[in-house]
């Protein structure tokens, strides 16, 4: 089976996986974007100029199907960042996995010598993954709809500051709890989909590459649509955002307008 490699530092556990995978994620971004925007040409734009052009007007899209590019032109920045990322974090666990087995007790990272010693009775090797997507781990995908809803709630409260609250006694204050509910319920699905989908995958991948040279075609099928599932799932955490966000600044307006 295999373990991630946790280390405990003030009582605070970390996950070196995780955090090796997220700065490979933040600095393949930082280069696609870099070599991209490098040698800006109007006549001649090389493919990665195109590329992240396309993104652009991608991303431009998803928010002015939202809300007024007025107000949403100043969250462009942000869709980018959130689908290039999620999109490259997605992509890193289809490749290949680094592993490292584990044949003696690692205090380090709360591997036991008896931890080692049940796995061997029941016939199980211990490993240490070290190279997944981030994004299969929920402490990722959760910190991640964290910090879109903590934004969410700042802005609404921050830029519409006459009626954001209004909408959690609406149509009725007996709504509350609902509301309430629906709130919290925007953090957990943003989230936990992200996870569930891409560590379903990696589990998958992991499952076929068992079955040996049997596995082959359905490894390349699979990761074919794993390529699909990832970007989907950019996309839809990246629109959510655009439609809590747009929920929150908006909230109000339209009655005003009629």
């Amino acid at each position: 089976m295999h373990e991630s490699p946790i280390v405990t530092i003030g009582g605070i556990q970390f996950d070196l996986a995780a955090i090796i995978m997220l700065l490979v994620t933040c600095i393949i971004v930082f280069v696609l974007a870099r070599v991209g925007t490098s040698r800006l040409s109007v006549n001649n734009p090389s493919k990665m100029q195109n590329f992240l052009e396309w993104v652009v007007d991608f991303v431009a899209g998803l928010i002015s199907s939202t809300m007024d590019m007025k107000k949403g032109k100043s969250f462009l920045m942000l869709g980018i960042t959130l689908i290039m990322f999620i999109f490259v974090g997605n992509m890193l666990g289809l490749p290949f996995g680094i592993v490292t087995e584990v044949n003696t007790p690692q205090p380090m990272f709360g591997i036991t010598e008896q931890e080692l010693h049940h796995a061997h009775e029941a016939g199980k090797h211990i490993a240490l993954a070290w190279w997944k997507s981030p994004t299969a781990d929920v402490a990722v995908t959760m910190a991640l709809a964290l910090m879109v809803i903590f934004m969410v709630h700042f802005l609404g409260l921050t830029r519409n500051t006459h009626h954001y609250l209004k909408h959690y006694v609406e149509p009725h204050w007996a709504m509350f709890p609902l509301n309430v509910i629906k709130e919290v319920s925007k953090l957990l699905t943003l989230g936990l989909r992200l996870f569930g989908n891409i560590y379903a995958g990696e589990v998958l991948i992991g499952v076929i590459l068992m079955a040996g040279p049997l596995g082959a075609i359905p490894l390349v099928v699979w990761q074919g649509f794993s390529v699909f599932v990832g970007a989907i799932q950019a996309f839809v955490f990246t629109i959510l955002t655009m439609v809590y966000l747009s929920q929150a600044i908006d909230h109000g307006d339209h009655e005003e307008a009629h």
